[in-house]
């Protein structure tokens, strides 16, 4: 079973890596899986949510801020240690790589986890957006495929375990905002 799914993730990788380049791709994935081209954008959201987020906004803030936290931790310093797995880059030759192959480890994509994590988050406090940010942290999944670092199933897990943090956060921070009027900024759900 597990030689199967081997398999599957690797023909999705050649697939995404592979079959779908093209000279487009091959210029805007790599500027969009650099997380520093993305740092304007993060100021400017925090700022806006300062300005004009009011509470709510503030603390959207402080949950953002511990979930990435605990997202990076828990993917970086726990999972990838434990599971180990080798980045495609360093265990396949023929790969279009369009970044750095960087020395962490493959699984999970932390960018994943991170970008998942915050969508997840930012879709509960403003819902109207959510097919934004659910976007961007798809794309900037997608894009660690297609430059040649991660495996599909890194992004796919990652996926899955940022919005997992991202939802135990979201069911503690409910659970505070009903006992401790201070925290309630959002209807009852």
């Amino acid at each position: 079973m597990l030689d199967f799914l081997i398999n599957i993730d690797l023909s999705l990788f050649y697939f995404i890596n592979g079959t779908l380049s093209n000279s487009v791709f091959d210029k805007l994935m790599p500027f969009i899986t650099n997380h520093n081209h993305w740092i304007l954008l993060y100021i400017l959201v925090v700022i806006s949510l300062l300005w004009k987020g009011g509470k709510k906004g503030r603390i959207c803030i402080v949950l953002l801020f511990i979930i990435i936290t605990l997202s990076d931790q828990i993917s970086s310093s726990l999972i990838k240690e434990a599971v180990g797995r080798i980045r495609p880059c360093h265990v396949l030759s023929d790969i279009n790589l369009l970044v750095p192959c960087g020395g962490g480890k493959s699984f999970p994509s932390s960018h994943a986890v991170n970008n998942f994590s915050a969508a997840l988050l930012l879709s509960f406090f403003y819902r109207e957006y959510r097919w934004i940010f659910f976007s961007i942290a798809t794309i900037m999944a997608f894009s660690r495929v297609y430059v040649g670092v991660h495996y599909p199933f890194d992004v796919i897990a990652g996926a899955v375990i940022g919005l997992i943090i991202s939802l135990s956060i979201i069911l503690i921070y409910k659970k505070l905002a009903k006992k401790v009027k201070f925290f309630q900024v959002l209807p009852p759900q």
